[in-house]
């Protein structure tokens, strides 16, 4: 889906800085994939294996597709999109071209997504917690009445706006919601209904960027708690609420360290901290946040309410049937 916002427009509201940024460390390799996840239309599913989770063990997973789902995949690409000819080589499965496909993927991975890794699990991991606060809070009816604005739950049926019709049955298969950055405007799903049922619906409901301009008020606050401690009680607001452990791995601390920086923050009330079962969660307090939004923009800060529909300022973008502008080929899930 990073593919997608790469290929679309330069002035996109969120995607616009980072495509610039990183425009600049792409690998000719990039080419290959961006012939195979055009920004409109279909992108073969199999780009997109369900339940895998890692990036090795994705790529692992995109090389190891078999011939059978290749040539279906590809055939759909080819009859939507003009395809160059080493296509035809990967739909018979060439050790060198799918070869080729793995050290793009890493590259991409490498070069393009690592640098932004951090933030954007941040706010996917977000995302799941507001999630699993609706499941805990209303059971299943809450969490897929909540998922998306363009979502409905009718029991026993889940439906999503889109100009194209499609009925999904899971035949008692589970419906796997995946929440994703780059996900624009609806939730999507992959064209096979043969594959696992997934829903992919957009993370990003505080239009985060993935890039933070500089701010003067950024050195005033550092200056008032340390940098360190500052950058813990963003972190904190980035994520929505985190563990010791999360703060540690994403700014490179020791967990000792961490813990130290969450005790000040928490005595002087900017901070509150939870424990459930054998974990301790940290939040923002509304002296924290107020402390925090004295020198940020708001789209800087997880937000726990429902955004409006951004379809009218930007494009979509996903796995499987998937378009984002035109809407053509992108399908629903019932």
């Amino acid at each position: 889906m990073s593919l997608h916002a790469l290929g679309g427009s330069a002035d996109h509201v969120v995607f616009g800085p980072w495509r610039s940024e990183a425009l600049t460390g792409l690998d000719a390799s990039t080419r290959m994939l961006l012939e195979l996840a055009p920004p409109r239309g279909y992108s073969p599913d199999f780009l997109t294996p369900a339940g895998v989770t890692g990036v090795d063990s994705i790529v692992d997973a995109v090389l190891s597709t078999g011939r059978g789902r290749l040539r279906a995949d590809l055939a759909q690409l080819a009859a939507r999109h003009r395809t160059p000819s080493w296509t035809r080589l990967m739909a018979e499965g060439d050790l060198e071209t799918m070869r080729r496909l793995g050290v793009a993927l890493n590259r991409y991975h490498a070069r393009v997504l690592a640098r932004r890794w951090d933030r954007i699990r941040a706010i996917t991991e977000a995302e799941r917690t507001l999630r699993v606060r609706d499941f805990l809070h209303g059971g299943v009816e809450r969490l897929l009445g909540s998922v998306h604005p363009l979502v409905r739950w009718e029991p026993p049926v889940l439906e999503v706006d889109y100009p194209i019709h499609q009925e999904l049955h899971l035949r008692g298969r589970g419906l796997l919601l995946i929440p994703s950055y780059f996900c624009w405007r609806r939730p999507i799903t992959l064209l096979d209904d043969e594959l696992t049922p997934v829903l992919v619906y957009p993370a990003n409901r505080g239009l985060h960027l993935l890039t933070r301009p500089a701010r003067p008020g950024r050195s005033a606050m550092a200056r008032l708690l340390g940098r360190t401690r500052a950058a813990v009680l963003e972190e904190i607001a980035l994520t929505g609420g985190t563990t010791g452990g999360g703060i540690a791995r994403r700014l490179g601390m020791s967990a000792a360290s961490a813990s130290e920086h969450a005790t000040v923050l928490r005595t002087t009330g900017l901070i509150d901290t939870h424990r459930v079962a054998n974990t301790v969660r940290h939040t923002l307090t509304p002296l924290g946040r107020a402390l925090l939004e004295g020198h940020q923009t708001t789209e800087d800060l997880p937000s726990p309410v429902e955004p409006h529909d951004p379809a009218a300022s930007g494009e979509g973008g996903g796995p499987g049937s998937l378009s984002t502008e035109d809407g053509s080929v992108m399908e629903p899930v019932h």
